[in-house]
Formats: C-alpha cells, sequence, structure tokens
C-alpha cells in the first residue's frame, strides 16, 4: 500500500499545482500582459474541453441514431423491445456522470479514474462494430465459410459495448468536461443564458451532421461497419485529452459532495419520524432537524445549502415529464418515421435523418432568443424570463406528444407498402413521413427553451459551493425521465396486450 499512497500524493500534488500555476501571474510581465495571457490560456483550455465534448457526443449520437434499427433488423429485437434498450442506454449514459464524479471524489484518483473511463469509452465503442460487422460473409482458402455469431452471443456482446461506452461517458463528462471548466462563476444572468443556449446549440448542430450522415452510412452504405465512425470520434476525444492532460483534469474547488446532501435529507426525515410530535415546534423548515443544534449532525452551512437546493426540486420534478416526452424522439418517433413511407423521389431517406427536423428549430430559435434577451434582460433583472421560456417548452412538449398520437391514428389509415431498411424488407405504411413533421417541430422548440433555462436556473439559484450538485441532481431526473419514459413504454405493450 505505500505505493499506492505514494502515486495518491503524486497525483495531489500534480493537481494543487496545476490550480496554483492558474492562479499564478507570470514573472517578468505586467499585470495587463499576465492577465492576457492568462486569457488565451482559459480560452485555449476552453476550447480544447468543447473538443472534446463535441467529439463525445459525436460518438454517443452515432451509437443512439440508429440502434432501433440495429436492434430490430439485426438482433430480431420487437419495436417495443429496442425502445426500451435505446432510452436505458440514453438514461445511463445521462447518470453514469453523477456516479463517475462521486467515486473521484471519494475512492479513485481523478488522474487514474479518467484513463480507466478512457479505456472503457474505447472498448465499448470497438466492440459494436464486432457485433454488426457480418461474420457469415467471410471466404477463407476459395471456400465459403460460415462464422456467425449467435443471437445469444450477439446480444451478450451488445450489451456489454453499450455498458462498457456509458461508463466511459460518465467519466469524460464528469472529471474532463465538468461546468466548472469554462469558468462560469463570475458569470451574469444574462452571459449565463447567452452561453447555455450557445452550447447545446453547438452540440444540436453536432448531432444534426450525425443524424444526417452517419445513420444514412449505417442504413444505406456500409450498415455494417458505420460504428466504426463514433470509434475514430473516441479515438480523437483520447488523443486531445492525452495531448493537454494536465489542463483538463478538473478538480472542485469545493468539498460539497452528493453524500452530504443525501446525508442531510435523510437526517432531517429520520429526527422527523422520531420526533414527529414536535415536527411543528421549534423549526421553520423539516431539513432544520438535521443541524446539529436541533439533534442532528450536519452544519448549519451543508443544511442551508441543501435547503436552497430542495427548493429547486419541483423544476426537477418536471423534468422528469419532459424528459418522459422529450425522448419520443429516438424511441417512439423513431419507430413511427420507420414505420412510414421514407421514399423521397426514388430516394430513401435515413430514418434517423426525420431528428433533424427537431433540431432545426433550435438552431433558428437560440439566434432569435439571444436578441430577445438583450433587449428584456436588464442589471436588476429577476429570471422571470427562464421560467416563462420553461412553462411554454413544456406546453410545446406536451402538444407534441398529443400530435404524435394523431398522427399514429393517421399512418395506419395508410394502406401497406414495402420499403427496404438495412437490405431488409418491411411492411410500412404508405404514408409520407413528411406527415409527422409537426410533431418533431414542437418537441424541437421545447428543447430549445427548455433545456438551457433548466440549466440556467439550476446553476444560478444555489450557492456557489453547491452548483455541481445541483446540476448533477438536475442530471439525475432527467436520467430518471428517460427510464420513466421505457417503462411507459414497457406498461403500454403490455397494457395493451401489444
Amino acid at each position: 500500500m505505500p505505493g499506492a499512497d505514494r502515486r495518491d500524493m503524486q497525483e495531489e500534488q500534480l493537481l494543487n499545482h496545476m490550480a496554483e500555476k492558474e492562479q499564478r501571474p507570470l514573472p517578468g510581465r505586467s499585470n495587463h500582459a499576465g492577465n492576457l495571457s492568462q486569457s488565451e490560456k482559459k480560452l485555449q483550455e476552453a476550447i480544447c474541453v468543447l473538443l472534446v465534448e463535441l467529439c463525445e457526443r459525436f460518438t454517443f449520437f452515432g451509437i443512439v441514431c440508429n440502434m432501433i434499427l440495429f436492434c430490430t433488423v439485426k438482433l430480431g429485437y420487437r419495436n417495443y423491445q429496442a425502445a426500451i434498450v435505446n432510452m436505458c442506454f440514453v438514461g445511463t449514459s445521462m447518470l453514469t456522470p453523477v456516479l463517475v464524479g462521486w467515486l473521484a471524489e471519494c475512492l479513485v484518483g481523478r488522474i487514474k479514474l479518467v484513463c480507466i473511463c478512457m479505456f472503457l469509452h474505447f472498448l465499448g465503442t470497438a466492440l459494436l462494430p464486432v457485433v454488426a460487422f457480418p461474420f457469415e460473409d467471410i471466404y477463407i482458402d476459395r471456400r465459403h465459410i460460415l462464422h456467425t455469431l449467435t443471437k445469444r452471443e450477439q446480444k451478450i456482446v451488445f450489451y456489454f459495448a453499450l455498458l462498457t461506452a456509458s461508463l466511459g461517458i460518465g467519466g469524460i463528462r464528469a472529471i474532463v468536461c465538468p461546468l466548472s471548466a469554462y469558468n462560469l462563476e463570475d458569470c451574469g444572468l444574462k452571459e449565463l443564458l447567452s452561453f447555455f443556449n450557445w452550447f447545446y446549440w453547438l452540440i444540436n448542430l453536432n448531432s444534426a451532421v450525425v443524424f444526417v450522415s452517419i445513420s444514412y452510412i449505417q442504413q444505406s452504405v456500409a450498415r455494417n461497419l458505420g460504428f466504426l465512425i463514433p470509434f475514430v470520434s473516441v479515438l480523437m476525444a483520447m488523443i486531445t485529452i492525452h495531448m493537454v492532460r494536465g489542463e483538463m483534469i478538473y478538480k472542485p474547488k469545493t468539498d460539497s459532495s452528493l453524500l452530504t446532501t443525501f446525508g442531510v435529507i435523510a437526517s432531517a426525515l429520520k429526527t422527523c419520524c422520531v420526533r414527529y410530535r414536535y415536527f411543528s415546534g421549534g423549526v421553520t423548515n423539516w431539513l432544520d432537524h438535521a443541524k446539529e443544534n436541533y439533534g442532528g449532525q450536519y452544519s448549519e452551512t451543508q443544511v442551508e445549502s441543501t435547503k436552497s437546493l430542495a427548493r429547486l426540486f419541483p423544476l426537477f420534478a418536471f423534468q422528469i415529464l419532459y424528459r418522459t416526452c422529450i425522448m419520443q424522439i429516438p424511441s417512439g418517433y423513431y419507430l413511427q418515421t420507420m414505420n412510414s413511407n421514407l421514399n423521397f423521389s426514388g430516394f430513401v431517406l435515413p430514418v434517423a435523418a426525420m431528428n433533424v427536423i427537431s433540431i432545426v428549430p433550435l438552431l433558428i430559435l437560440v439566434p432569435i432568443l439571444e436578441c430577445i434577451n438583450s433587449c428584456l434582460f436588464s442589471s436588476k433583472d429577476t429570471g422571470h424570463s427562464p421560467t416563462i421560456y420553461i412553462a411554454v417548452g413544456q406546453l410545446s412538449a406536451a402538444l407534441s406528444v398529443m400530435v404524435a398520437g394523431f398522427s399514429e391514428i393517421h399512418r395506419k389509415h395508410f394502406p401497406q407498402v414495402e420499403q427496404t431498411l438495412s437490405e431488409e424488407v418491411l411492411l410500412v405504411s404508405s404514408m409520407p413521413c413528411f406527415h409527422l413533421a409537426p410533431q418533431y417541430i414542437l418537441l424541437g422548440v421545447a428543447e430549445a427553451l427548455v433545456t438551457p433555462s433548466c440549466s440556467l436556473l439550476s446553476f444560478r439559484l444555489v450557492p456557489e459551493r453547491i452548483r455541481g450538485i445541483s446540476m448533477h441532481f438536475l442530471t439525475l431526473f432527467n436520467g430518471a425521465g428517460c427510464f420513466m419514459g421505457a417503462f411507459f413504454v414497457q406498461t403500454a405493450h403490455a397494457g395493451t396486450q401489444g
């Protein structure tokens, strides 16, 4: 164990040296030159972080874009089963950054954990082409030899690849690309909303490229080798991380953690249950029972931080319903599109390319919202505009799901035609897929309004020391929404007998 302790001490010294290096001015230069150099360095680091983030998201969207088609055609899953697998993978990829962030703070060193997660991400994306590869088409010594994996073996490798890839995603997002890497602490409300708007704008532009290019390659050109493209993207991210590792391993500035927050809540609930007769006496908030002054085991600062976070729980709870609606794009809406007529003037559109219709409103609305924010926001603004955006976005998401229900009824009135997808002939409705455009547009409007505003409120309306914890809670509830969507699909299938 002395060797392990020595490595941990060296790692701690490296992280402390990096933090001191960021704060120390360069010798022999004026303060102005030092500040300019510091700004340039922070800009370079932010660009590197954004590059890694975009590469990681490119990989993620590349895996998700045609997963349902791959599960139904290659693995023989039924439609609802493929939708459940897709939603569970997305939900797991949202939850793993919280888990890995906790491991980095409590159990494992950050540099060591980044290396482990990079390897897992590399392994997962490398195994996906193995599952997709056409083993039945290999010729050896002029003989046609069948090298087939059984369905059971394919599914085992497939699930293992998805699990390792999602764990790798968690490490990169939690340690290499946290929000603290963008130095947002001193930003005002207007600057924060602008940052989140353009941040999600870039991510959605990245996903639009994926849904148009990779989805077409996987569906029509080289469906068995299309998963190699996410693999190459992971390699680019790994090279970037390795080149600037010293500047991209970020350490939290505070000692707050999810365990402390959950401990405060659990201690308050336990005290309330034991002393339920005195619940209304002596305290103004039920979380005060966790304070040391009232028999708890947590300090005043820890409890007050948890109280400010608890005020955001209604916002987080609505995110479960909202995320359930948004998850219809890669699941329910994807299935609707896959079972509609994709033939456009003799060209078969990629199924996932319809997702671009939901991205276009966001790409258009962000510049418009920036102009609106410049006019509405002032130095004394209390933040009512983000709440209005969230309410309108939630309504748009609900309308989208309602329109999708009417579109599904409308779709089933069309006669069936044959359509070739991934070299498989399927019977689909003859209704043109563009009839589904309104539901995609409404969800795109919802995403443009809700996601940046929720991130803004979760980051802004809590003390600086627990902003990371607040974003973790937002991520937890978003992940819960994905699993809730999968539960609804399973329940609807079981309740309607298929």
